[in-house]
């Protein structure tokens, strides 16, 4: 008798380990990582680094890039916005680290428009989506430190070569509807979320969502909200 009860106690003990580890890892299985953010924007690309700290982290869950929309279709030059901007990118540059190029700031027919910056990591998605985090960076990069222009579709056709992408293929979906529209949705995605403001990281388990960064955060607190969101 006393041998069955050890052997039941055992059976249930294994049973709850058993249960308990599954449903940590389908809690896991259903949470995704959201960050919401544009290429175009400052903060964001300040964020990078720490981003891709998280992501790195976090390997077992879903990751989403949500593109935000900072100034999407845009009509103001970078030299009416040269001082606002100058201010911010100073202060981002102090703070995180991250080399900035500010003679782009002179350009009196440079369009602020972040919508074109947007379709092309939209484009590099539609190719391959495991790269959208990285070509987002790509795309950052090239117009905050090498001051490349984010209308010219060479901008993001040589970014593509990086990426072994087809130039062909990506020049073709850049300027199609389908991916104009899409991009359009993400902006529209990121309004109904009630992002006010990039960068912005979001949780979402099973149904819930839970706000994790909203404007700059080092990696090391972002990861431990998450952490603790998770834990069963």
């Amino acid at each position: 008798m006393q041998k069955s009860i050890i052997i039941l106690c055992l059976f249930i003990g294994n049973w709850f380990v058993t249960t308990t580890l599954m449903a940590q890892q389908n809690n896991k299985a259903e949470a995704t990582i959201i960050y919401i953010g544009d290429p175009m924007c400052s903060w964001c690309y300040g964020f990078a680094p720490e981003i891709e700290k998280i992501q790195a982290h976090f390997k077992t869950l879903n990751f989403e890039v949500v593109l935000g929309g900072l100034r999407p279709y845009g009509k103001q030059t970078m030299k009416e916005l040269s001082d606002f901007l100058k201010q911010h990118w100073q202060e981002i540059e102090e703070q995180t680290f991250q080399p900035f190029s500010y003679d782009i700031l002179k350009l009196d027919d440079y369009v602020y428009d972040t919508e074109p910056a947007s379709r092309a990591v939209e484009t590099a998605r539609q190719l391959n989506p495991a790269i959208t985090l990285a070509f987002f960076k790509a795309v950052q990069t090239a117009f905050y430190h090498q001051n490349k222009s984010t209308h010219d579709i060479n901008t993001y056709l040589n970014i593509a070569k990086t990426f072994d992408l087809d130039v062909t293929k990506f020049e073709q979906l850049f300027y199609a509807k389908e991916v104009i529209d899409l991009t359009r949705a993400n902006f529209v995605r990121s309004s109904e979320m009630g992002v006010s403001g990039f960068p912005t990281l979001v949780l979402q388990v099973n149904d819930d969502y839970h706000l994790i960064a909203k404007g700059y955060q080092e990696a090391e607190a972002a990861i431990k909200q998450i952490e603790e969101v998770l834990q069963p």
